[in-house]
Protein backbone atom coordinates (compact mmCIF):
# COMPACT_ATOMS: atom_id res chain seq x y z
CA UNK A 1 0.00 0.00 0.00
CA UNK A 2 1.32 3.44 -0.94
CA UNK A 3 1.73 5.78 2.02
CA UNK A 4 2.90 8.71 -0.10
CA UNK A 5 2.43 9.34 -3.81
CA UNK A 6 4.21 12.23 -5.52
CA UNK A 7 3.30 13.00 -9.13
CA UNK A 8 5.36 15.38 -11.29
CA UNK A 9 5.93 17.83 -8.44
CA UNK A 10 7.72 21.12 -9.06
CA UNK A 11 8.38 23.93 -6.63
CA UNK A 12 9.85 27.42 -6.84
CA UNK A 13 10.49 29.96 -4.09
CA UNK A 14 11.02 32.59 -6.80
CA UNK A 15 9.67 32.76 -10.32
CA UNK A 16 11.95 31.09 -12.82
CA UNK A 17 14.10 29.31 -10.19
CA UNK A 18 12.85 25.77 -9.72
CA UNK A 19 14.04 24.03 -6.57
CA UNK A 20 12.25 20.78 -7.46
CA UNK A 21 11.87 19.72 -11.08
CA UNK A 22 9.20 17.16 -11.85
CA UNK A 23 9.62 14.76 -8.91
CA UNK A 24 7.65 11.52 -9.19
CA UNK A 25 7.99 9.02 -6.34
CA UNK A 26 5.90 6.40 -4.57
CA UNK A 27 6.56 5.40 -0.95
CA UNK A 28 5.21 2.28 0.75
CA UNK A 29 6.18 1.19 4.28
CA UNK A 30 9.85 0.67 3.31
CA UNK A 31 12.07 2.95 5.42
CA UNK A 32 13.70 5.50 3.14
CA UNK A 33 16.76 7.73 3.37
CA UNK A 34 16.78 10.83 1.16
CA UNK A 35 20.32 12.02 0.57
CA UNK A 36 21.92 14.85 -1.36
CA UNK A 37 24.06 17.96 -1.04
CA UNK A 38 22.80 21.13 0.61
CA UNK A 39 20.49 22.82 -1.87
CA UNK A 40 19.54 19.58 -3.60
CA UNK A 41 15.89 20.05 -2.60
CA UNK A 42 15.56 17.46 0.19
CA UNK A 43 14.13 19.66 2.93
CA UNK A 44 11.88 21.50 0.49
CA UNK A 45 10.56 18.12 -0.62
CA UNK A 46 9.59 16.97 2.88
CA UNK A 47 8.03 20.35 3.70
CA UNK A 48 5.78 19.76 0.70
CA UNK A 49 4.85 16.32 2.04
CA UNK A 50 4.01 17.86 5.42
CA UNK A 51 1.87 20.60 3.85
CA UNK A 52 4.14 23.44 5.00
CA UNK A 53 4.63 24.34 1.33
CA UNK A 54 2.41 23.75 -1.71
CA UNK A 55 3.76 22.60 -5.08
CA UNK A 56 3.77 25.02 -7.99
CA UNK A 57 2.85 22.01 -10.13
CA UNK A 58 1.97 18.38 -9.52
CA UNK A 59 0.09 16.34 -6.93
CA UNK A 60 0.95 14.87 -3.54
CA UNK A 61 -1.16 12.23 -1.79
CA UNK A 62 -0.66 11.26 1.86
CA UNK A 63 -2.45 8.01 2.77
CA UNK A 64 -4.81 8.63 -0.16
CA UNK A 65 -5.53 12.24 0.82
CA UNK A 66 -4.54 15.17 -1.39
CA UNK A 67 -1.92 17.16 0.51
CA UNK A 68 -2.43 19.99 -1.97
CA UNK A 69 -5.87 20.54 -0.49
CA UNK A 70 -4.95 20.11 3.20
CA UNK A 71 -3.23 22.34 5.72
CA UNK A 72 -0.25 21.20 7.77
CA UNK A 73 -2.56 21.07 10.81
CA UNK A 74 -5.00 18.80 9.00
CA UNK A 75 -2.13 16.50 7.99
CA UNK A 76 -0.66 16.41 11.52
CA UNK A 77 -2.44 13.23 12.68
CA UNK A 78 -1.03 11.32 9.68
CA UNK A 79 2.47 12.67 9.05
CA UNK A 80 5.02 14.07 11.49
CA UNK A 81 8.14 16.06 10.67
CA UNK A 82 11.07 16.53 13.06
CA UNK A 83 12.86 19.71 11.94
CA UNK A 84 16.62 19.88 11.50
CA UNK A 85 16.88 22.70 14.05
CA UNK A 86 15.03 21.80 17.27
CA UNK A 87 14.87 25.47 18.27
CA UNK A 88 12.37 25.93 15.43
CA UNK A 89 10.06 23.39 17.06
CA UNK A 90 10.33 23.74 20.84
CA UNK A 91 8.13 26.28 22.63
CA UNK A 92 6.77 24.82 25.90
CA UNK A 93 8.24 25.35 29.38
CA UNK A 94 8.88 21.70 30.33
CA UNK A 95 9.93 18.66 28.34
CA UNK A 96 6.78 16.76 29.31
CA UNK A 97 4.51 19.63 28.23
CA UNK A 98 6.40 19.84 24.95
CA UNK A 99 5.92 16.16 24.18
CA UNK A 100 2.27 16.18 25.33
CA UNK A 101 1.37 19.11 23.09
CA UNK A 102 1.15 17.09 19.87
CA UNK A 103 -1.23 14.40 21.15
CA UNK A 104 -3.40 17.05 22.85
CA UNK A 105 -3.49 19.09 19.66
CA UNK A 106 -4.91 16.19 17.64
CA UNK A 107 -7.64 15.42 20.18
CA UNK A 108 -6.09 13.06 22.73
CA UNK A 109 -7.41 13.47 26.28
CA UNK A 110 -4.89 14.73 28.90
CA UNK A 111 -4.44 11.33 30.56
CA UNK A 112 -3.82 9.59 27.23
CA UNK A 113 -1.52 12.38 26.04
CA UNK A 114 0.59 12.11 29.18
CA UNK A 115 0.88 8.33 28.85
CA UNK A 116 1.98 8.60 25.20
CA UNK A 117 4.42 11.40 26.06
CA UNK A 118 5.99 9.39 28.86
CA UNK A 119 6.35 6.34 26.60
CA UNK A 120 7.96 8.45 23.89
CA UNK A 121 10.39 10.03 26.37
CA UNK A 122 11.34 6.59 27.63
CA UNK A 123 12.00 5.47 24.07
CA UNK A 124 14.50 8.29 23.49
CA UNK A 125 16.06 8.04 26.96
CA UNK A 126 14.82 11.36 28.35
CA UNK A 127 12.47 10.23 31.13
CA UNK A 128 14.59 11.94 33.77
CA UNK A 129 14.42 15.24 31.87
CA UNK A 130 10.60 15.41 31.87
CA UNK A 131 10.34 18.31 34.32
CA UNK A 132 13.20 20.37 32.86
CA UNK A 133 12.91 23.32 30.52
CA UNK A 134 13.71 21.99 27.02
CA UNK A 135 15.52 25.23 26.15
CA UNK A 136 18.08 24.41 28.85
CA UNK A 137 19.01 21.05 27.33
CA UNK A 138 21.95 20.25 25.09
CA UNK A 139 21.33 20.40 21.33
CA UNK A 140 21.34 16.61 21.03
CA UNK A 141 18.75 16.33 23.81
CA UNK A 142 16.58 19.05 22.27
CA UNK A 143 16.60 17.04 19.05
CA UNK A 144 15.43 13.95 20.92
CA UNK A 145 12.66 15.94 22.61
CA UNK A 146 11.41 16.89 19.15
CA UNK A 147 11.57 13.26 18.04
CA UNK A 148 9.59 12.22 21.13
CA UNK A 149 7.04 14.97 20.45
CA UNK A 150 6.24 13.50 17.04
CA UNK A 151 6.45 9.86 18.15
CA UNK A 152 3.88 10.58 20.88
CA UNK A 153 1.38 11.56 18.16
CA UNK A 154 1.69 8.05 16.64
CA UNK A 155 1.61 9.18 12.99
CA UNK A 156 1.63 6.66 10.15
CA UNK A 157 4.52 8.56 8.55
CA UNK A 158 7.55 9.93 10.39
CA UNK A 159 10.07 12.25 8.72
CA UNK A 160 13.40 12.95 10.45
CA UNK A 161 15.39 15.88 9.05
CA UNK A 162 19.10 15.32 9.85
CA UNK A 163 18.38 13.33 13.04
CA UNK A 164 22.01 12.41 13.73
CA UNK A 165 23.38 15.97 13.95
CA UNK A 166 25.12 16.52 17.33
CA UNK A 167 24.10 13.09 18.61
CA UNK A 168 26.37 11.02 20.83
CA UNK A 169 26.36 7.21 20.96
CA UNK A 170 23.28 7.09 23.21
CA UNK A 171 21.40 9.56 21.02
CA UNK A 172 22.20 7.58 17.89
CA UNK A 173 20.96 4.43 19.59
CA UNK A 174 17.71 6.18 20.50
CA UNK A 175 17.16 7.29 16.91
CA UNK A 176 17.81 3.74 15.71
CA UNK A 177 15.26 2.44 18.19
CA UNK A 178 12.61 4.87 16.94
CA UNK A 179 13.25 3.85 13.34
CA UNK A 180 13.12 0.17 14.28
CA UNK A 181 9.87 0.63 16.22
CA UNK A 182 8.16 2.33 13.29
CA UNK A 183 9.37 -0.42 10.95
CA UNK A 184 7.98 -3.09 13.26
CA UNK A 185 4.62 -1.29 13.28
CA UNK A 186 4.52 -1.25 9.47
CA UNK A 187 4.79 2.53 9.37
CA UNK A 188 6.88 4.64 7.01
CA UNK A 189 10.03 6.35 8.29
CA UNK A 190 11.85 8.81 6.05
CA UNK A 191 15.21 10.37 6.92
CA UNK A 192 16.84 13.42 5.36
CA UNK A 193 20.52 12.69 5.83
CA UNK A 194 24.09 13.75 5.18
CA UNK A 195 25.31 10.82 7.28
CA UNK A 196 25.90 8.07 4.72
CA UNK A 197 26.95 5.54 7.37
CA UNK A 198 23.67 5.95 9.25
CA UNK A 199 21.68 5.80 6.01
CA UNK A 200 23.40 2.58 4.95
CA UNK A 201 22.87 0.85 8.29
CA UNK A 202 19.29 1.83 9.07
CA UNK A 203 17.24 2.30 5.91
CA UNK A 204 15.86 -0.11 3.33
CA UNK A 205 15.73 2.35 0.43
CA UNK A 206 17.87 5.31 -0.62
CA UNK A 207 16.72 8.17 -2.85
CA UNK A 208 19.41 10.55 -4.14
CA UNK A 209 18.47 14.16 -4.88
CA UNK A 210 20.70 16.36 -7.05
CA UNK A 211 19.85 19.85 -8.25
CA UNK A 212 16.14 19.34 -7.69
CA UNK A 213 15.86 15.97 -9.43
CA UNK A 214 16.01 12.31 -8.39
CA UNK A 215 19.16 10.71 -9.82
CA UNK A 216 18.97 7.34 -8.01
CA UNK A 217 16.33 5.34 -6.16
CA UNK A 218 17.13 1.81 -5.04
CA UNK A 219 18.15 -0.34 -2.10
CA UNK A 220 21.20 0.95 -0.18
CA UNK A 221 23.62 -1.66 -1.47
CA UNK A 222 22.86 -0.79 -5.07
CA UNK A 223 22.96 2.98 -4.54
CA UNK A 224 26.19 2.96 -2.53
CA UNK A 225 27.91 0.73 -5.09
CA UNK A 226 27.55 3.57 -7.64
CA UNK A 227 30.49 5.68 -6.54
CA UNK A 228 30.73 7.77 -9.70
CA UNK A 229 27.04 8.74 -9.50
CA UNK A 230 27.42 9.68 -5.84
CA UNK A 231 30.46 11.79 -6.65
CA UNK A 232 28.49 13.68 -9.30
CA UNK A 233 25.85 14.35 -6.66
CA UNK A 234 28.53 15.61 -4.23
CA UNK A 235 28.27 12.59 -1.94
CA UNK A 236 30.58 9.88 -0.64
CA UNK A 237 30.11 6.18 -0.05
CA UNK A 238 29.85 5.01 3.59
CA UNK A 239 33.17 4.65 5.41
CA UNK A 240 32.72 0.90 5.86
CA UNK A 241 32.08 0.50 2.14
CA UNK A 242 35.29 2.34 1.27
CA UNK A 243 37.25 0.36 3.84
CA UNK A 244 36.07 -2.89 2.29
CA UNK A 245 37.11 -1.76 -1.17
CA UNK A 246 40.49 -0.61 0.13
CA UNK A 247 41.01 -4.11 1.52
CA UNK A 248 40.45 -5.56 -1.96
CA UNK A 249 36.88 -6.70 -1.43
CA UNK A 250 34.54 -6.26 -4.39
CA UNK A 251 31.39 -6.32 -2.28
CA UNK A 252 29.53 -3.21 -1.15
CA UNK A 253 29.42 -3.51 2.63
CA UNK A 254 26.89 -1.50 4.58
CA UNK A 255 27.81 -2.42 8.16
CA UNK A 256 30.88 -3.36 10.16
CA UNK A 257 29.36 -6.76 10.85
CA UNK A 258 29.15 -7.54 7.13
CA UNK A 259 32.80 -6.66 6.57
CA UNK A 260 33.98 -8.62 9.59
CA UNK A 261 32.01 -11.66 8.47
CA UNK A 262 33.58 -11.45 5.03
CA UNK A 263 37.10 -11.08 6.42
CA UNK A 264 36.50 -14.17 8.52
CA UNK A 265 35.60 -16.05 5.37
CA UNK A 266 32.07 -16.81 6.57
CA UNK A 267 30.28 -15.26 3.61
CA UNK A 268 29.99 -12.14 1.52
CA UNK A 269 27.46 -9.99 -0.24
CA UNK A 270 27.57 -9.56 -4.01
CA UNK A 271 28.26 -6.11 -5.33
Amino acid sequence: MSRVVVKDVCFSYRSGEEVLKGITLDFDEKSTAIIGQNGAGKTTFVKLLKGLLKPTRGEIYILGRSANEMTAAALAPFIGLVFQNPNDQIFRSTVLEEVMFGPLNIGEDPKGARKKAEEALEMVGLTEKASENPHDLRLSEKKLVCVASIVAMEPEILILDEPTIAQDHAGMAAIRQVIRRFKEQGKLVMGILHDMDFAAENFERVVVFHQGTVVADDDPREVFSRESLLQRAGLEVPHITRLGWSLGRKETFLTEAELIQSLRGEGSTDR
